[in-house]
């Protein structure tokens, strides 16, 4: 873990046990060849891909099933210029195997929006970065 101009370079686990303590993230991927990012509610499953649960016919689903995205997600308090950010990078792909489904609808994320099609995304951690930042108050 290298420090680089006041930051600390985060293993691959450090990154996975800090995504575990917040609720929302957001996904990085292209929509009609522009970045898109949206915030989204999301979990770890047990191999450390992550999770996100949405409408099957959302522009979400259509527009990254099966191409590689980024996922973000970070926690910072602003009194003590502190916090942390990891980045999930992977393909993304529609959960559809009805066991698989059957299992994440128990332990997978609960959509923060009720919808009767839902379905489950995965987007696998082929690489994980992350990094930290431990301030000062008043620092300039």
């Amino acid at each position: 873990m290298s420090h680089s101009n006041g930051f600390r370079a985060l293993d691959r686990q450090e990154c996975l046990r800090l995504l575990t303590k917040v609720p929302i993230g957001r996904i990085v991927y292209t929509r009609q060849a522009l970045p898109a990012v949206l915030p989204v509610n999301f979990s770890l499953d047990t191999d450390s891909s992550v999770l996100l649960r949405t409408s099957a016919g959302s522009d979400l689903v259509r527009a990254i099933d099966g191409v590689v995205v980024a996922f973000e997600a970070d926690d910072f308090d602003a009194a003590t210029r502190s916090g942390w950010s990891v980045v999930v990078t992977g393909r993304a792909t529609v959960v559809t195997d009805p066991a698989e489904h059957e299992r994440l609808s128990w332990a997978g994320p609960r959509s923060w929006v009720v919808t009767g099609d839902g379905v489950f995304v995965r987007i696998e951690a082929e690489m994980v970065t992350g990094r930290d930042i431990t301030g000062t108050r008043g620092a300039d």
